[in-house]
């Protein structure tokens, strides 16, 4: 299914449609709680590599550890668990609800396939979703990160913007984003595949939810585990 879909995404015509709609619905119940979340987040990180930095005596990097720990990872893994555990769960009852009322044995019938016409355009939404939700998550760990170690803690603006700009570099951000892009797709999959695969009534629908939840967690952080061990690699981090 994960060849399928990934073929059928590159292959026209493409439901510009459902994917407008879809991306619209997974932002509707994915900003808010990006929101709630990102700004406390981003403050718990801020004081612990705060106070961590400290007592090490490199206060004046508090902030730019602070901001590139949440560029590098807090960010990217905080956009998939809201993706997965928001978008993945509702495409999962979405299509689950069709498969156990029989649409979906009826659009095969009719000679539609589901996945070019049902799954293609989520997988698509949830990706582009979550590169804009970590974008979000981003800017509010830089603004937490600012305000907790500048306004709160006295440190020096200077030092934040200098130390940041030395350990800070560009593939840091694309990293990030490609993992929010993998996120996403790997989320909207794993929701699609046990939505269409779901069985056993009302019920069964509610157990691959709850599966979808777990699954796609535990594919997440193994997965950012293994791109974040290539990526420091394939681009070292940069020396003081």
């Amino acid at each position: 299914m994960v060849v399928q879909v990934t073929r059928l995404i590159f292959t026209r015509p493409f439901q510009l449609r459902e994917f407008l709609e879809q991306a619209w619905f997974v932002t509707s119940v994915t900003l808010m709680p990006t929101i709630m979340v990102s700004i406390p987040f981003g403050a718990v990180i801020s004081l612990q590599v705060g106070n961590l930095t400290g007592q090490l005596g490199a206060q004046s990097f508090a902030g730019a550890t602070a901001v590139l720990a949440t560029v590098r990872e807090a960010a990217p893994m905080a956009a998939a668990m809201i993706i997965a555990g928001a978008a993945g769960s509702a495409i999962c009852s979405d299509l689950g609800a069709r498969k156990i009322r029989e649409e979906i044995d009826a659009m095969e019938v009719l000679g539609i396939n589901p996945l070019e016409r049902l799954v293609a355009p989520r997988v698509v939404a949830t990706t582009f979703v979550a590169v804009m939700i970590n974008g979000i998550v981003i800017g509010a760990g830089i603004g937490g990160g600012y305000f907790f170690t500048v306004i709160v803690s006295g440190g020096s603006a200077g030092a934040f913007l200098s130390s940041f700009a030395a350990l800070a570099s560009l593939p840091d951000l694309y990293i990030a984003m490609i993992k929010a892009a993998i996120f996403g797709w790997l989320a909207a999959v794993i929701g699609a595949y046990k939505g269409l695969n779901a069985g056993g009534g009302p019920s069964g629908v509610g157990r691959a939810v709850n599966e979808t939840v777990i699954l796609a967690f535990m594919a997440l952080f193994f997965l950012n585990a293994v791109i974040t061990a290539i990526y420091f690699q394939v681009a070292p981090p940069a020396g003081l």
